[in-house]
């Protein structure tokens, strides 16, 4: 192996993330690339290679996500085929990504600062050329001040140039073309025209037409950067969090790590005001955790030893000895990276058309321009001057940059704004389906209620039963048993307690025979029904039994949300595996007026397939394992935190906290950011059908088309800023 592959592998390889199927993941930040034909061209080669999976590039983010299965080391050849593409890559990093953010920042400043201060003296010459005629000012006066806007010129477009030739220069060395290949081809042919007419003492030179043309697109390569870093996407601001050094115990002595080093099983020292940097235990300290990053919640959480806390938790008030669970890749944050990242990334409709524009951009916009060319030379009998300015005019004009960006941006902020709120989005389509969306299928527990039992009839138990029920329910995980203690506030009995299997607790006290359970096993006495309610029953020697009722309560906002989708006109159905008066009761207390009951999880599916072969695009809210295949079917499936792994991993969103709130904004921003991706398109498609007749007619220069084509670009931009108030 050569020197130059055992550094790549290095800077590579430490970056690889092998997950629990074997599949490795690299995220690269990759060099120069500026518009959709970069993506285009960087995606095929790598899907050309077998063992590559998966492969995309982020084109706001520059960030490309490669998964593959083989070696780790398969690093070094993906490394290499960019190499080979002309693209710089490294390991995406977020310390190292802001450094070379910041140096390719100033680079442009430094390139502006250049072009703006040669443009702005090569007017004062060109002042007098375009006010006064030759017969006027004299052939070798004009010819001097031609002279001297070659020299303010051509050094100032070598230097300041260098952030397109240096592209287009990569691009054609690996045999491929870029956006940066025609702009460098109409500053040279502007410039090298330029130089002709000067030697041949022509009357008219194109130096300042040059120089504030690349003035203007540089400009426009500023700004893009400029709009590009405010896009950056949630996962990059996770990854900068996540990123830096922690403080772990080594042989009871304080050693200091990169965070992305630690392991299971290391102790890590939290100080007060620091981030969790991977899912733990604490072994030592008690403190309040701010957990609102991963739960969604607002209040600080109180934790102690013992405690289980997840990465991305801010400790508050004082400092933890914590034991690391996994490593930081493998806990929550990396977890909620992945789903940003995969999410950011998927190729919806939107982004398939776009990238097959890119397909053609290259061929076409240099047949466009040589068309120009040839047309109004043979045709139009204009000078080859004029005609090649045409030529180089269209070159410029109908660069793709806004086509390209139209999807992209809006994706990024529309998942990093929807993150921001606690809803995580695992794929990228999810928010182009969500337009078109009619149905949603709602379970019960967990989802429209808490998920947690309360007892409702706590002021109509005697305190001394209300006592030993609770005592006995202290022995117990059956959740009726815990809802039942977490109601009592008084001090509990000791007890020595068994438990029947299927049937309840039991215990001795003062040779009485406590029981606590179904009633038919605590009882034999006729006790009323409680059709709309969950039940445990109490009794002493099994006389005088006494009943405790618990409901499941409602999300405190559950009543709203269903109100407001039904007012947007969704179709809303309440399908659960529960008792059907139960569900009946729910269902009317939402104001939901088709239900269902005691359906197993095929039972809900077939529901899900006649509506989808009605025709209906449908949302499934769920939380459960029942769940979990109509989740899986659904065009959107929604899953509470709360959720367990099957539903949340079935799920394409998942959202934080006890409200549920997160699904109107969800529906909101997605059909808010699809409005947006449309209102982009229209604007490239009418940009295009003006500016390249207007191009190809001559009446446009090569100035103009510089401003126009970023100014296209920086509206789409500006455009999909606006899913942030989404």
């Amino acid at each position: 192996m050569t020197d130059r592959s055992t550094q790549t592998l290095s800077k590579v390889i430490p970056y690889v993330h092998t997950d629990d199927h074997g599949l490795h993941h690299l995220a690269l930040a990759v060099e120069g690339v500026h518009c959709a034909g970069c993506i285009q061209k960087i995606e095929t080669a790598l899907h050309k290679e077998t063992y590559i999976q998966h492969a995309r590039l982020n084109f706001s983010t520059r960030r490309l996500n490669i998964t593959w299965k083989g070696l780790p080391q398969s690093a070094d050849q993906i490394y290499d085929i960019l190499s080979a593409l002309g693209y710089k890559s490294i390991p995406f990093d977020s310390l190292s990504v802001a450094r070379h953010n910041e140096k390719e920042a100033k680079f442009l400043l430094l390139c502006l600062g250049v072009a703006g201060f040669a443009a702005g003296n090569i007017m004062l010459v060109s002042f007098a050329l375009w006010t006064t005629d030759a017969a006027t000012m004299g052939v070798a006066m004009r010819d001097f001040l031609h002279w001297i806007s070659a020299l303010i010129a051509i050094p100032a477009i070598t230097f300041a140039g260098r952030p397109f030739f240096n592209s287009a220069w990569q691009a054609l060395k690996s045999r491929r073309t870029n956006m940066d290949v025609p702009i460098s081809v109409g500053l040279i042919l502007t410039t090298s025209m330029s130089l002709f007419e000067l030697v041949t003492h022509g009357e008219h030179t194109y130096f300042d037409s040059a120089v504030m043309l690349m003035f203007f697109l540089l400009i426009g390569r500023y700004l893009d950067y400029l709009a590009r870093a405010s896009a950056r996407s949630a996962a990059d601001d996770l990854l900068g969090m996540m990123s830096g050094t922690v403080t772990v115990l080594v042989d009871n002595q304080p050693q200091t790590i990169l965070i992305r080093d630690i392991q299971e099983n290391h102790v890590l020292l939290i100080a007060a005001g620091e981030y969790i940097p991977a899912d733990g235990i604490i072994m030592a300290g008690a403190s309040e955790m701010d957990t609102s990053l991963v739960t969604g919640e607002s209040l600080p959480c109180a934790m102690s030893s013992g405690d289980s806390v997840a990465s991305g938790y801010l400790n508050l008030s004082a400092p933890l000895t914590i034991r690391a669970l996994r490593s930081p890749e493998d806990s929550q944050i990396g977890n909620m990276i992945r789903l940003m990242e995969k999410a950011e990334q998927s190729q919806a409709r939107y982004v398939r058309i776009a990238d097959k524009v890119a397909r053609l951009y290259t061929p076409v916009v240099h047949f466009l321009a040589l068309l120009a060319f040839l047309g109004w030379l043979g045709v139009g009998h204009i000078p080859w001057q004029d005609a090649l300015l045409i030529g180089a005019t269209v070159l410029i004009i109908t660069c793709p940059c806004a086509l390209a960006l139209a999807v992209p941006v809006v994706q990024v902020l529309a998942v990093g704004t929807l993150m921001k709120r606690g809803i995580m989005v695992r794929s990228g389509d999810v928010l182009e389906k969500l337009d078109h969306i009619d149905t949603i299928i709602m379970d019960k527990t967990g989802t429209l209620t808490q998920g947690a039992p309360v007892l409702i009839n706590h002021y109509d138990i005697p305190p001394d039963i209300f006592r030993l029920a609770a005592s006995l329910a202290a022995h117990s995980r059956h959740p009726l048993s815990q809802a039942l203690l977490r109601a009592y506030s008084g001090d509990l009995v000791e007890l020595s307690v068994d438990e029947d299997p299927g049937h309840g607790l039991r215990a001795s006290f003062n040779d009485s025979d406590l029981r606590l359970g179904r009633r038919s096993w605590v009882t034999k006495q006729i006790l009323p029904e409680h059709p709309d309610s969950m039940e445990i029953v109490f009794s002493i020697d099994g006389n005088n039994p006494v009943i405790f009722l618990f409901r499941d309560s409602l999300r405190e906002d559950a009543n709203t949300v269903i109100a407001t989708l039904k007012d947007k006109g969704y179709r809303l159905i309440l399908l659960s595996g529960d008792r059907p008066d139960i569900v009946k009761t729910i269902a009317r207390a939402v104001g939901i007026e088709e239900y269902e009951g005691n359906l197993s999880p095929a039972d809900k599916y077939k529901k899900l397939e006649s509506l989808q072969q009605q025709g209906h695009k449908v949302m499934m809210v769920g939380d459960g394992i029942n769940d979990a295949p109509v989740l899986a079917g659904a065009e959107v499936s929604v899953s509470p935190a709360s959720g367990i792994d099957i539903a949340r991993n079935a799920a394409s969103v998942v959202f934080n906290g006890s409200r549920l709130q997160p699904l109107i904004t969800l529906i909101h921003t997605g059909r808010r950011s699809q409005a947006i991706v449309r209102q982009n398109f229209l604007m490239t498609i009418i940009y295009n059908l003006i500016a390249i007749p207007l191009a190809l007619a001559g009446y446009v220069t090569p100035l103009i088309a510089a401003v126009a084509m970023s100014v296209s670009s920086l509206a789409v931009t500006i455009n999909a800023f606006r899913v942030r108030g989404a």
